[in-house]
């Protein structure tokens, strides 16, 4: 096992992720167009759309800031096919997720996937959750969200996740888990920009390592069904002998054709020479 250094695309990509969180911040609200103005809550009141509102944590890799609500629970499913530079495909099913809210701010989870083919991932609750070696695998996850703030003028909202990942079936039966805190603004003009960063431990071929996953997506309403975004994630390693620096452009969007139902399509292209070239993902989201 080699020891600790940070790459400098993980160090470059972190503080561009903290370092917009905090120019957002700071940024006197009257510089932008009157559109693009963080919308003002005054002490107390909420987002009146708070009831109905319906994110799932698959329809970016950046995770939603918000959880399933008081006696709700979200079912989200995906398949990802991702186009390996070297090496083989790789095939990601059914990323199955279950969102159990307990109360307003609270939610547990619980999912399993299965993975064949070549090594990669291009959705956000598996990081942390794979041991990046060519082989079919198998894994639960079990974990929890808490929404740890509300927006108020530039203080953005904001979510934890906790989750640990136990094999099932595959070349390895190291638990694995992963930390992860996503934050976003939303504008009078219903737009919205999204930002996170995880962490995760990592195990393959019995080097145990750390992986980083900063994240920011500008997600764009279109109408009261359709929505858009383009996003940019990336995913990097410490203390692992061959280190991993994959680093993703995507976009992609959802539609919902109930409340409660939504499809989604997301794909993104290789930034760098040892990305993937190409990944395509695409799942549903139900609330009941």
């Amino acid at each position: 096992m080699s020891s600790y250094r940070p790459s400098s695309a993980l160090v470059r990509s972190i503080v561009l992720s903290l370092t917009t969180a905090v120019a957002l911040t700071v940024l006197p609200a009257r510089s932008l167009p009157a559109q693009m103005e963080v919308r003002q809550l005054r002490a107390g009141e909420a987002w009146t759309d708070a009831e109905e509102e319906f994110e799932t944590d698959r329809d970016t890799f950046t995770f939603a800031p918000t959880t399933a609500g008081a006696g709700r629970t979200i079912t989200e499913a995906s398949y990802s096919f991702i186009d390996n530079a070297t090496g083989p495909e790789a095939h990601s099913f059914p990323e199955l997720l279950v969102r159990r809210g307990i109360g307003e701010r609270f939610e547990l989870r619980v999912g399993i996937n299965y993975e064949a083919g070549g090594p990669g991932l291009a959705s956000g609750n598996q990081v942390g959750g794979e041991d990046l070696i060519s082989e079919e695998e198998s894994r639960m996850l079990y974990g929890a969200k808490l929404e740890t703030s509300d927006q108020a003028g530039w203080i953005p909202m904001s979510a934890l996740v906790v989750q640990g990942f136990t094999p099932l079936y595959g070349p390895t039966y190291q638990s694995t888990m992963m930390v992860g805190e996503a934050w976003a603004w939303r504008f009078a003009n219903g737009w919205e920009w999204r930002s996170g960063i995880r962490y995760g431990t990592g195990w393959a071929e019995e080097d145990f390592f750390n992986q980083w996953a900063p994240s920011t997506a500008l997600k764009i309403s279109l109408g009261e069904r359709w929505e858009v975004h383009a996003e940019y994630f990336g995913i990097m390693s410490d203390g692992k002998e061959k280190a991993i620096n994959v680093q993703y452009g995507s976009c992609g969007g959802h539609v919902l054709l109930t409340k409660d139902l939504e499809l989604g399509l997301r794909f993104g292209w290789g930034l760098n020479d040892t990305s993937p070239n190409f990944f395509a993902n695409t799942g549903i989201g139900y609330r009941y």
